[in-house]
């Protein structure tokens, strides 16, 4: 019988780019809300949830439930990524008429 073990993205994340890189892809795809805090849920297990919850100011139990929150707030989200020593950059992807 073949033995068959789930998948834990958060052990191949090993550098900075690499998590940058994996939360980046989940924000060009066409996901839901659930999908994304799921992938920065991978990427902060892959640092360590308790240095994480310390970065950010927050509790690790205040962590765990809002990385698995449906929608948790925008501000605590802002805190982890900025803990996970990252930033959102918004760049324009259609050009829209210029008012004056």
């Amino acid at each position: 019988m073949v033995k068959v073990t789930q998948f834990d993205a958060a052990k191949f994340l090993n550098t900075d780019e690499e998590r940058a890189m994996y939360l980046s892809e989940f924000l060009h795809e066409d996901i839901s809300s659930e999908e994304f805090i799921a992938a920065l849920n991978d990427v902060a297990r892959s640092i360590g949830m308790t240095k994480i919850a310390e970065e950010a100011g927050i509790g690790r139990e205040s962590l765990y439930k809002t990385l698995s929150a449906k929608k948790p707030r925008f501000d605590t989200m802002l805190k982890i990524i900025h803990a996970l020593g990252m930033d959102l950059q918004i760049t324009a992807t259609r050009k829209t008429c210029n008012m004056q």
